[in-house]
């Protein structure tokens, strides 16, 4: 059986993609992934998501060159969750200018941030 057919995609043809520093195990994003878009990322050894607001297929970093390059790619015990380990080309994975997407932190019932911005996300979309 193919490996992409032993995974567990959900009702909508989704499954959850983690991409983590292969280097640091940060935790840098989280997005959705299709059949076709894991089967891309496998092939290119480049991360293609799925953007479920655009319905289309999401080369990660074709606006903002910020392209994760693929080192290796597990699923979970269940199957149901993908995780990338992934070289983050230019240090920002968050569309913020970021390096994580998950610079909140919740501190005394308040979220606080916890990262500098690396890059103005003007002067990365424009």
């Amino acid at each position: 059986m193919d490996a992409l057919e032993q995974l567990k995609f959900d009702e909508q043809g989704l499954i959850p993609a983690i991409a983590q520093d292969h280097k640091t195990n940060e935790i840098l994003m989280f997005a959705w992934m299709n059949k076709e878009s894991l089967a891309l990322t496998i092939e290119k050894q480049q991360a293609v998501y799925y953007s479920r607001s655009r319905q289309k297929l999401w080369f990660k970093g074709e606006e903002s060159g910020h392209m994760q390059i693929v080192k290796d790619v597990y699923a979970d015990c269940d199957r149901d969750v993908i995780l990338l380990k992934i070289e983050q080309v230019g240090g920002i994975a968050c569309h913020t200018g970021r390096a994580s997407c998950f610079f909140q932190k919740l501190d005394d019932n308040n979220w606080q941030t916890m990262s500098k911005v690396i890059k103005d996300p003007k002067d990365i979309y424009g």
